[in-house]
C-alpha cells in the first residue's frame, strides 16, 4: 500500500492489515523522530485492531503513546498541536465501514508533505530490528474537554440562541460530542445518526448521503442542517428549505464574511482545481484573490502555510481556518457558518445564493486497471478538443483518484445537458483507452 491524498486507506484486514499498521507505526516513528504520540480513531469495527498494531509499532521504537479512543480527526490534530506530539488517526473518513485508513500528523499537528510520506514508505521497505527500548502506552484518555472549548472559541463569546439546528453525526467519531458542542452554543439541537455500532458509519447518512438530514430539517422546521463525515473533518450543510449547501458555497460565505470584517489575511482564499467556476467569478466580483492547488486538503494546507493565508477549503466540505486549527474541522466550520447566519439575521438559502452562483457541474468516476497519475497527459488531445468546444464558458478536469483505481472526469458548462454530454463522451474515451481499460 502507498500513501494517497489523505494517508493510507484500503479494505481492512485484507489490504490494510495489522502487520502493515505495525510496520507503518515503526517507520513513522523513525522518520518523524517523535518521542510522544497521540492516537485516536473512528467508530469502525476494525479500528481497535489497527490502532493496537500501529501503537505497538510506535512503542517498539521508543515513542510514548497517549491513546485518545474514538476521537474526530481534528481533535487529534488539536491535541498534537497542543502537546507538540505527532498524531495518528485510524479512519477511512467517508468510506464504508469495511475500509479503514491511517492518517498521520507531524509533531505539532500538521499534515505530512509528499517527501516525508515517501521517506516513510522507503523506511517500511527496509525495516530492521527495533532501534530503541519500548516506551509506555497510556490508557484511553479524553481530549474532548479542551477540544470542545477550542471549538466554541470560534464564536468569540457570541451565542446561537434562537437557531434550530439538526446535526447528522454519520455514526462516526464525533457521535459522542455533537450534542454537547452545539447545545453549549445556546442553539436548539436535534442530533441524528449518533449511535455507532462498528458497521453503520457513513451508512445512508452523513456528508456523503445527506438525504435523511434534508428530510429531518424540513420536518423540524430547522434553520440549518449540518452533516459531518465519519471522522468529522468536513461537513455539508442543508438550508431551511432542505437544499444542500456544499463546500464551495460554505467557503464563499465565510470568505465574504471575513473579508467584509477585515479578517481575511491578504484578502485571499485558497481552493483546489475542483472548485466550481462560479466560485472564481464570485470572488472576482467581491475583490477577493484566489490561490488554486491540486486536489486534497493537505495541498490547501501547504498553500495556506506558504502564503500565510487564513482561509481555504474544498468543494467536499473541508474548510480550514488557519488561525483556529491545523486541519479541516467539520464542527468548527459548522459553528463559523452558523455564526454568520446568526449575525446576518438571514436564512442560509439567501446567504448561499448571494455568495455565488454555481455553474452546472458533472463528475463521472471511471474504473481503470490501475491508478495513472499521468492520465491528463495521456488524454491531452481529447481533453483539449472538448475544452475548445466549451470555450471560456466551461471547464474540464480529468485526474486520477488519490485513493482508488478511478479516473475522475469533471466538466462544468453553462447548461447541465452540455456538461453531462461532454463528461459522458470523455468518460467513454477513458473506458476504451487501451492503456486504461479494466
Amino acid at each position: 500500500m502507498r500513501f494517497g491524498t489523505d494517508g493510507v486507506r484500503g479494505r481492512a484486514n485484507t489490504e490494510l492489515t495489522a502487520a502493515f499498521a505495525l510496520d507503518l507505526g515503526r517507520a513513522a516513528a523513525r522518520v518523524l523522530g517523535a518521542r510522544l504520540a497521540v492516537v485516536g480513531g473512528d467508530s469502525r469495527v476494525s479500528t481497535p485492531m489497527l490502532e493496537a498494531a500501529f501503537v505497538a509499532g510506535l512503542s517498539s521504537e521508543g515513542v510514548e503513546v497517549h491513546r485518545l479512543g474514538v476521537t474526530p480527526t481534528p481533535a487529534v490534530a488539536f491535541e498534537a498541536a497542543r502537546t507538540g506530539a505527532m498524531g495518528a488517526v485510524i479512519s477511512a473518513s467517508h468510506n464504508p465501514y469495511h475500509d479503514n485508513g491511517i492518517k498521520l500528523f507531524a509533531p505539532g499537528g500538521t499534515k505530512l508533505p509528499d517527501e516525508v510520506e515517501a521517506r516513510i514508505e522507503a523506511e517500511m521497505a527496509d525495516l530492521r530490528g527495533p532501534s530503541s527500548e519500548p516506551a509506555a502506552i497510556h490508557g484511553r484518555g479524553d481530549a474532548s474537554d479542551g477540544y470542545v472549548d477550542h471549538l466554541l472559541g470560534v464564536l468569540d463569546g457570541r451565542d446561537l440562541r434562537g437557531l434550530r439546528v439538526v446535526v447528522d453525526a454519520a455514526n462516526g467519531a464525533a457521535s459522542h460530542l455533537v450534542s454537547e458542542v452545539f447545545q453549549r452554543t445556546g442553539a436548539q439541537v436535534v442530533v441524528i445518526n449518533a449511535q455507532p455500532n462498528g458497521v453503520n458509519i457513513n451508512a445512508g447518512c452523513g456528508a456523503t448521503d445527506p438525504a435523511g438530514l434534508q428530510a429531518v430539517v424540513t420536518a423540524e422546521r430547522a434553520h440549518v442542517g449540518i452533516a459531518l463525515d465519519g471522522d468529522a473533518d468536513r461537513l455539508i450543510a442543508v438550508d431551511e428549505r432542505g437544499d444542500v449547501v456544499d463546500g464551495d458555497h460554505i467557503l464563499a460565505i465565510c470568505a465574504e464574511d471575513l473579508s467584509a470584517r477585515g479578517c481575511l489575511v491578504d484578502n485571499t482564499v485558497v481552493i483546489t482545481v475542483m472548485t466550481n467556476l462560479g466560485f472564481h467569478l464570485a470572488m472576482q466580483a467581491a475583490g477577493i484573490r484566489v490561490v488554486e492547488t491540486g486536489v486534497g486538503d493537505r495541498y490547501v494546507l501547504e498553500a495556506l502555510a506558504s502564503g500565510g493565508y487564513s482561509l481555504g477549503g474544498e468543494q467536499s466540505g473541508h474548510v480550514i481556518f488557519t488561525e483556529r486549527a491545523t486541519t479541516g474541522d467539520g464542527m468548527l466550520t459548522a459553528l463559523a457558518l452558523l455564526d454568520v447566519v446568526q449575525r446576518s439575521g438571514r436564512q442560509l438559502s439567501q446567504l448561499a445564493a448571494d455568495a455565488m452562483t454555481q455553474l452546472p457541474q458533472v463528475l463521472v468516476n471511471v474504473p481503470v486497471a490501475e491508478r495513472r497519475p499521468d492520465v491528463s497527459e495521456l488524454l491531452a488531445s481529447e481533453i483539449a478538443a472538448a475544452g475548445e468546444a466549451l470555450g471560456s464558458t466551461g471547464r474540464i478536469l480529468v485526474r486520477p483518484s488519490g485513493t482508488e483505481p478511478l479516473v475522475r472526469v469533471m466538466v462544468e458548462a453553462p447548461t447541465a445537458e452540455l456538461a453531462q454530454s461532454t463528461a459522458d463522451r470523455l468518460a467513454e474515451i477513458v473506458r476504451t483507452h487501451p492503456d486504461l481499460a479494466t
